[in-house]
């Protein structure tokens, strides 16, 4: 007569069987994306939305990734948000985003002096939309500085006025620096009350791509069940930083407050003359 299984037994039987099914999905996910093409930021807040996928995306810097779907040379990308909302040319992939409710901890502008006495704000352009927030902040404070691209994100001494975003963003704020922080995230709540979607999965219309959506449906569902291991086995920085970064400050769907954050900056950017800005679609 068998014994019956204890406790532990139990425990680690669930274990096996648990990792034997995410081993499944991890494999059903390695070349589900074929014959599409695929694009995303090389950042650590977009990992749990690639879950699976890395193999499969191109992973290039904001700006870059727009420029290819507009040449058609992608059929989709994880994009900065101003990608859709200037351009009449995507959908938005419904329920998923990078976005937060207040401190984002790397979308910032660093000063040495006073946001009010900004006559010139250097920044990254590698992303629209933390440059058009930016934007959009300052005319709310009826403030309207030169903005001039950031030539190096080694620069030393960094200027007085300097937006920084994405991993260098992080690894400025890590370091030694003499500037106040001034985070992006933290001061679109202050405004609006509203969540701020800073990346979505942009689709390109006119071609068929239903089961391109259901896969990046899937490996969404999956970086978040597997958000905890994710966190533990990311080589970037400290794992309380990742802990932090990815498990609190950053967010990883698309909601009815996300949505109206969404039509919220839509709105100001249509007021301070930063558009033309296009109706957004959204798809299953």
């Amino acid at each position: 007569m068998a014994r019956p299984e204890s406790v532990e037994d139990h425990v680690r039987r669930h274990e096996r069987e648990n990792r034997a099914e995410l081993l499944r999905r991890e494999s059903d996910l390695q070349s589900s994306l074929a014959p599409f093409r695929v694009g995303s930021v090389p950042y650590l807040n977009a990992a749990p939305l690639t879950r699976g996928l890395e193999d499969q995306i191109e992973f290039l810097p904001p700006s870059q990734l727009g420029g290819k779907l507009r040449r058609d040379e992608l059929d989709a990308a994880l994009v900065s948000v101003t990608e859709v909302l200037l351009n009449d040319r995507y959908d938005i992939l419904d329920g998923i985003a990078v976005a937060s409710l207040g401190e984002v901890k790397s979308v910032f502008l660093a000063h040495r002096r006073p946001i009010g006495e900004a006559t010139e704000i250097f920044c990254d352009r590698a992303s629209l939309t933390s440059v058009c927030l930016l934007r959009v902040l300052l005319a709310e404070m009826h403030l309207e500085p030169e903005f001039k691209p950031l030539a190096s994100y080694t620069l030393e001494p960094m200027p007085d006025y300097v937006l920084l975003i994405g991993n260098p963003a992080i690894d400025f704020l890590r370091r030694s620096h003499d500037h106040a922080i001034w985070d992006l995230g933290a001061a679109w709540l202050e405004l609006t009350g509203l969540p701020f979607v800073y990346a979505v999965w942009a689709l390109r219309r006119g071609i068929e791509n239903r089961n391109l959506r259901k896969r990046l449906r899937e490996a969404q569902r999956f970086g978040m069940q597997t958000l905890d291991s994710l966190i533990r086995e990311l080589p970037d920085y400290d794992y309380e930083f990742r802990k932090d970064y990815l498990g609190w400050h950053i967010h990883y769907h698309l909601g009815s407050d996300e949505k109206r954050g969404l039509t919220r900056f839509a709105e100001l950017l249509q007021k301070h003359r930063l558009g033309p800005v296009y109706p957004h679609s959204f798809v299953a």
